[in-house]
């Protein structure tokens, strides 16, 4: 079996996630030691093997919906978002000129990637309600390295996923002390934890539930967990698809 939390896996993460899945396996009775670092992510969530991972919303709902089970999604109890949600902060240099939302037309945006809910299609989505036109600059493959190229003016703005920001503001703030937020995008479902076809994706949850419980204090802190909600499908694939960049 496979076991991976690639999406918000840092150095400072990284203990609390190795606890986690310890955790859930314990519960689970089965599955694989380790977690797996570093491998493409797409051939683990597409793996029969796989047993429990972390993707996107976007990538979900644009392709894998109906390859793989739904376990639940983490709640990280964000500012101004529902139970299970997050959002994105739109952030820009702190010498901008840029003072508002209108300010942004014309401008370039750095994106971490275009399969990716916070860092492309919720700011598209937000841009294009408010009726303006951007140009699509740099894409950086992370947000960490977004926020750097708005940081060092290789771009003049970068949507942030709400939970990144808070960690890179903790973590790394000799890059987020030269950004700030203008902006921030509505609310859409959080990354989905997500199981292969094989699986048995309602004790899994039960499992996921039982070890966020049992996480101590610390970790749960660092990975900012609050709970896991039960959304269905519905709620990432009614979202429309972005433009690809």
């Amino acid at each position: 079996g496979i076991a991976s939390l690639g999406m918000y896996d840092y150095p400072h993460t990284r203990a609390a996630n190795t606890r986690l899945w310890s955790l859930i396996r314990e519960q689970l009775g089965y599955g694989p030691a380790e977690l797996t670092h570093g491998s493409n992510p797409w051939d683990i969530w597409q793996s029969p093997e796989l047993v429990f991972s972390q993707t996107c919303g976007l990538p979900f709902r644009a392709r894998l919906y109906d390859k793989v089970q739904l376990i639940g999604t983490p709640d990280y109890g964000l500012t101004g978002c529902p139970a299970g949600h997050y959002n994105s902060v739109i952030v820009v240099s702190s010498t901008s000129t840029i003072q508002d939302l209108k300010s942004l037309k014309g401008q370039c945006m750095a994106y971490n990637e275009g399969l990716s809910q916070s860092g492309w299609a919720a700011p598209q989505a937000h841009l294009k309600q408010a009726n303006i036109s951007f140009k699509t600059g740099l894409c950086t493959g992370s947000h960490k390295a977004s926020a750097r190229a708005v940081a060092d003016g290789k771009a003049d703005f970068a949507a942030i996923d709400a939970l990144t920001w808070e960690m890179l503001r903790a973590n790394i703030p000799e890059i987020t002390d030269k950004i700030r937020v203008l902006d921030r995008t509505l609310p859409t479902p959080a990354l989905p934890y997500i199981t292969s076809m094989s699986q048995d994706a309602g004790t899994i949850a039960n499992a996921v539930e039982s070890a966020i419980k049992s996480l101590p204090t610390s970790a749960r802190e660092t990975l900012h967990f609050k709970g896991l909600v039960r959304l269905s499908p519905s709620a990432y694939l009614e979202m429309p698809l972005p433009t690809a960049p």
